[in-house]
C-alpha cells in the first residue's frame, strides 16, 4: 500500500483537474434553492410539494464508473429537500478522486471496498461498513487501495446549509487568491476553530465503536451525531435493522429523513402532519397514511413533519437500512416523538419487568 500511496502522490503532479473544478458548467448549478410564494401562508406550497414528489426511487450506483451520482441535490428535478445533499461516490481501482477542499463537512458510509482518506496531509484507512468524516475546511482525497475493485460510498452532507450561511470558499488543490500581492502571509485556517473541535473525535468510525441498541423505534446503531465520536456536526445518522416479518415503531419527526435500503424489502407508511393555528400550534395527523414500497437499493425521502413506520415483508430475512437527517433540527430544539413502540421493545420491557420482580 505504501508504494501505491507514493504513486498516487506523484500522479497529482500529472493530472489536470482544472476541467473538473475550474471549468464552466453547461448550465448554472443550483447550490441553494429559493423558497418563494405570493402568500405568507406556505401550507398550500407544502401540500403541493408533497403531492407532486415521489418519495421512493431506485438510483443507479454506477459501480464501474468513477465519480458522483447525485441523489438529493437542490438542483435536482423533482426537488426533494436541501436540508442534506446526498450522493454516491465511486473510486476506480488503484485510483483516487480529485484533490479539493470545501468549507462544508461530509459523512461517508462505505458500501464496498477499502482504502484511505488523505485529510490535510494525514492518512485515515477505511473499509466496508465504516463511517468516515471529512471535517469542514478540509483538503482531502479519497483513495482506493484495491487494484481490481471499485470502492463505493454514500455521502450525506449539509452543504446547502453552509452555502446559505455564506461559507462558500471551495476549490481544487492549488487555488490561490488572484490578488495575492495585496494579501499578507499565510495564517493557519484552523486558528478560527474552538479547541474542542480539533481533538477528541475520530475521522473513521469502525462498526464496533458504537453499540447496536434497542429503543422504542427499533434496533439501531448511531454512526453520526450527538454522542458519537465521529467528527461530524451537522448530520445525524443511524443504521437500523428490522427482524423478519416485523416492523419499527411509529415515530413523528420534524426533521426530514433520508433512507438508503441496504437489505430486504417492505414498505413504509407516512402520515402527514398539518398545523392548526389557534392559541398555540396544534398538530393534526392524517387519519390515513400513504404507503411507499421499497427494496434493497432503493432510496426514500421522508418529508419534514411526518409520522412514519417501516414494515419488513420478508418472512425469513431481516431488513437493514441507513437513515440520516440534518442535526440542525436538534439544535433548534426538536426531538423524535415515539407514538407506538416496535413489538420487540414491548417484549423486552415485559422481560425486564419480570426480571425486576424476581
Amino acid at each position: 500500500m505504501v508504494q501505491q500511496r507514493q504513486s498516487l502522490r506523484s500522479e497529482r503532479e500529472r493530472v489536470n483537474i482544472s476541467e473538473r473544478f475550474g471549468g464552466i458548467y453547461q448550465k448554472p448549478r443550483i447550490f441553494v434553492k429559493a423558497v418563494e410564494s405570493l402568500k405568507y401562508n406556505l401550507n398550500e406550497v407544502r401540500a403541493q410539494h408533497l403531492a407532486e414528489t415521489p418519495r421512493v426511487f431506485s438510483p443507479k450506483r454506477r459501480s464501474e464508473v468513477p465519480g458522483e451520482t447525485r441523489l438529493i441535490d437542490p438542483g435536482n428535478e423533482p426537488f426533494y429537500s436541501q436540508s442534506l445533499h446526498i450522493h454516491f461516490r465511486s473510486v476506480a481501482p488503484g485510483s483516487r478522486n480529485e484533490g479539493h477542499g470545501h468549507q462544508n463537512e461530509a459523512m461517508f458510509y462505505i458500501l464496498e471496498g477499502n482504502g484511505w482518506e488523505e485529510h490535510d496531509g494525514e492518512e485515515h484507512p477505511w473499509a466496508k461498513g465504516d463511517s468516515v468524516a471529512v471535517h469542514n475546511d478540509c483538503v482531502h482525497w479519497h483513495c482506493n487501495a484495491s487494484q481490481t475493485d471499485f470502492a463505493e460510498s454514500i455521502v450525506y452532507k449539509a452543504k446547502p446549509m453552509w452555502l446559505f450561511l455564506g461559507m462558500a470558499q471551495q476549490g481544487e488543490i492549488g487555488y490561490k487568491p488572484p490578488d495575492l500581492d495585496k494579501r499578507g502571509p499565510r495564517t493557519p485556517w484552523n486558528v478560527g476553530r474552538r479547541a474542542e473541535d480539533l481533538s477528541g473525535h475520530v475521522k473513521v468510525l469502525k462498526p464496533d465503536m458504537t453499540p447496536w441498541e434497542w429503543n422504542q423505534h427499533g434496533h439501531m446503531r448511531k454512526i453520526a451525531g450527538t454522542g458519537v465520536p465521529l467528527r461530524i456536526k451537522a448530520t445525524t445518522a443511524f443504521l437500523q435493522d428490522i427482524p423478519a416479518a416485523s416492523h419499527s415503531g411509529k415515530r413523528w419527526d420534524m426533521a426530514d429523513n433520508f433512507v438508503y435500503f441496504l437489505e430486504g424489502s417492505g414498505y413504509c407508511l407516512h402520515w402527514d402532519v398539518s398545523v392548526e393555528i389557534a392559541d398555540q400550534f396544534y398538530a393534526r395527523i392524517a387519519l390515513e397514511p400513504t404507503r411507499w414500497e421499497w427494496k434493497a437499493g432503493d432510496f426514500m425521502w421522508i418529508p419534514q413533519n411526518m409520522v412514519y413506520q417501516y414494515f419488513n415483508t420478508d418472512p425469513t430475512q431481516p431488513a437493514k437500512f441507513l437513515t440520516g437527517c440534518n442535526t440542525a433540527f436538534e439544535w433548534m430544539g426538536y426531538q423524535s416523538v415515539d407514538l407506538e413502540p416496535c413489538p420487540e421493545w414491548e417484549t423486552l420491557q415485559s422481560q425486564r419487568a419480570v426480571g425486576a420482580s424476581n
